[in-house]
């Protein structure tokens, strides 16, 4: 058989005193006041439990949607960073054929760019570059001459949306023998 369970006393007299309270009202009033607790222990079971779990569930679809671009973006960067490390690994090419590559190169930035040679660095100044091409020139002296900028210094041009300043590039095809 089994033992019925003792409720705290607490508990106890709070469960005395309701019944006393809603045994001293009519029938119509004991079932309003009864109908009153149970919509708000159904509000508060809606608010402290249902609707968190429901905005969760409904958010869901975004946030997987959004990690998973993180992720596919992550990945490029890894495999971006392992095609630069292979490449840095690989064999530098002469400092004449870089040098050669890098001035090859400046034909595509035009008359607003210029270059000078100092040790194993290379110095370009850049005038009104608009940062597209700045990007597709920078990845093209790094894959045709393997060098990278050590140092840039460029600031907002005169015009939107162009770039002015310096860069320093340097690299181990560009070391003096």
């Amino acid at each position: 058989m089994s033992r019925p369970i003792a409720k705290p006393p607490v508990l106890q007299a709070l469960r005395e005193r309701l019944d006393a309270t809603l045994g001293g009202l009519a029938p119509r009033e004991r079932l309003a006041v009864l109908l009153a607790l149970w919509l708000l222990g159904l509000a508060l079971l809606w608010w402290l439990a249902l609707a968190p779990a429901w905005r969760t569930l409904s958010e869901a679809p975004e946030r997987h949607a959004r990690l998973d671009r993180q992720l596919a973006e992550m990945r490029q960067l890894a495999a971006t960073a392992s095609l630069l490390r292979e490449q840095a690994s690989a064999q530098a090419i002469g400092r004449s054929a870089a040098l050669r590559a890098i001035e090859v190169s400046m034909a595509t930035l035009g008359s607003s760019a210029q270059m000078s040679v100092t040790g194993d660095r290379v110095v370009v100044t850049v005038s009104n570059i608009p940062p597209q091409a700045l990007a597709q020139w920078l990845a093209q002296v790094r894959l045709n001459a393997r060098v990278f900028p050590v140092e840039a210094q460029l600031n907002a041009g005169t015009a939107p949306q162009v770039w002015s300043g310096t860069l320093m590039l340097g690299g181990p095809s560009l070391a003096e023998n």
